[in-house]
């Protein structure tokens, strides 16, 4: 009877102590798993990282200037971009109709006409401005009218270049635990200042 009794104790022992070893296994499982998907939450970029966002940017403003501003909500820049734009247009407009009218000058003077609007009434029967002045003023304003073109030029692909790398730089990034601050500090040997800069990141 008494060998029955040790017997079944043993068991029922075994048997307890098999199901808490299973308890402990299971609720280690969870934890890593919890664990886990924290460090995995905290792992995933708080950011939009779309990898189209810059070429969309660029395609937008090469369609019509400023527009790549308003797609990364820089509303405040299009001005900028129209205002600089606008001006070498208008510049490259301004020369072109300059640089028309001596040509036109030139062109009937050439032919023997003295009736264009250089030639005006002088006393002595000569012109006001002489064909070799109107020869120079074309080429003075058809440099300038060139000159306005490749201007104007550069400031549409800078608008588009701006567009690109603004929507580059909305993806990174600005995390609050990172920082940056100026250093300054006398030297105790000489006393001269020693500048500075610090980074800081808290874990």
């Amino acid at each position: 009877m008494s060998k029955s009794i040790v017997f079944i104790f043993i068991m029922w022992l075994s048997l307890y102590v098999s199901y808490a070893q299973q308890g402990v296994g299971v609720q280690d499982t969870l934890q890593a798993k919890a664990v886990k998907n924290e460090y995995q939450i905290a792992q995933q970029p708080t950011w939009n990282t779309d990898p189209l966002s810059p070429a969309k940017a660029a395609f937008y403003s090469a369609v019509l200037p400023g527009l790549g501003q308003i797609y990364n909500k820089s509303y405040w820049k299009v001005p900028l971009v129209y205002g600089a734009i606008g001006t070498g247009v208008y510049f490259y407009i301004r020369n072109t109709k300059e640089f028309n009218r001596y040509q036109t000058a030139y062109k009937r003077r050439m032919a023997g006409h003295t009736d264009d609007e250089f030639y005006g009434n002088r006393s002595d029967g000569q012109p006001r401005l002489s064909t070799d002045g109107l020869r120079r003023a074309q080429q003075f304003y058809r440099r300038n009218q060139e000159l306005s073109l490749l201007i104007t030029a550069g400031l549409y692909a800078l608008n588009i270049i701006e567009a690109n790398v603004d929507a580059h730089l909305k993806q990174f990034n600005v995390d609050e635990r990172l920082s940056v601050e100026p250093f300054f500090q006398s030297n105790e040997v000489n006393a001269k200042p020693m500048f500075g800069i610090t980074m800081q990141y808290r874990f």
